[in-house]
């Protein structure tokens, strides 16, 4: 395999425990104080830090939340002002799907965003090269994409994100700044490690369930319903459904949110990891 000469990577950043974490810092060491000067409240003071951790693992699962700390869901504000939309494509690259989804966007002169994971872009080096030839982004989505990643601790979660990082940039010479976990689901663990590596988590606006959903059409209206400058809009070229004929569907409901793209004026651009400013 090729190697490519690595880029400056991304600067880590201080990691801040979100309010809603603080609370629950807060919570916790006050039930711990309670148990100690008032054991027989003990009842009271375990259901409510049941239900703390409840809440917490509920933040965890919804993609776009920022409870557990940053999350970029919509383009920079002055992304937004220049009539900007992101496209992202989770999952690749795939030896089939992903050169024609290229083609397609060269077709509309538009960037985009691939969160490629690791181990994908080892066994497609050269797929995943092209990616970076044509002027698109990479992002890190983890080396395995395991179902489990939001089950790791704090260790697990950086070597899985780490082992993504060098297996991409080894074969790009990109360090990825991005970073979106599997589905988007996480734990608390997941916010100090992107600190440390400089990553800053990605979700997005609106999806298209293009890999449950047969129809490009409906995809395609759920992107573009309501579309406005800044969305985030998700799609997947390593997974994506297959319509009755066996094509992904991908490959037929990118073209036609590309068009509204057009007939809006809204243009497609990569995604500016967020100024201190911005943060």
């Amino acid at each position: 395999m090729a190697e490519v000469a690595p880029s400056a990577g991304p600067r880590p950043r201080r990691w801040r425990p979100s309010p809603f974490l603080q609370l629950g810092f807060g919570l916790h060491a006050g039930g711990a104080a309670l148990l100690v000067a008032a054991p027989e409240h003990w009842p009271f003071t375990l259901g409510a830090l049941a239900s703390c951790h409840a809440l917490t693992t509920l933040a965890g699962m919804w993609p776009r939340s920022r409870l557990l700390g940053p999350n970029l869901v919509r383009l920079a504000a002055s992304q937004a002002r220049a009539g900007c939309v992101a496209i992202t494509l989770d999952d690749g690259p795939h030896p089939e799907v992903t050169p024609q989804v290229l083609d397609l966007l060269d077709r509309y002169h538009a960037q985009a965003t691939f969160f490629c994971v690791g181990r994908k872009v080892e066994e497609h080096a050269e797929l995943a090269r092209e990616i970076v030839r044509r002027g698109h982004q990479i992002g890190n989505h983890t080396y395995a994409h395991s179902n489990a990643f939001a089950f790791h601790g704090a260790r697990g979660m950086r070597l899985e994100i780490e082992r993504g990082q060098q297996a991409i940039e080894r074969v790009t010479g990109r360090l990825p700044a991005l970073f979106r976990a599997p589905a988007g689901i996480r734990n608390p663990f997941l916010e100090p490690v992107l600190c440390r590596l400089g990553l800053h988590l990605t979700a997005w606006t609106r999806r298209g369930f293009d890999t449950v959903t047969a129809d490009p059409v409906r995809v395609a209206q759920r992107l573009t319903r309501g579309l406005a400058a800044g969305d985030i809009l998700l799609l997947h070229d390593g997974r994506s459904a297959r319509n009755a004929g066996g094509r992904p569907v991908v490959l037929e409901a990118l073209p036609r949110v590309l068009d509204v793209l057009a007939r809006e004026g809204l243009r497609c651009a990569v995604i500016h990891p967020p100024s201190p400013l911005e943060r």
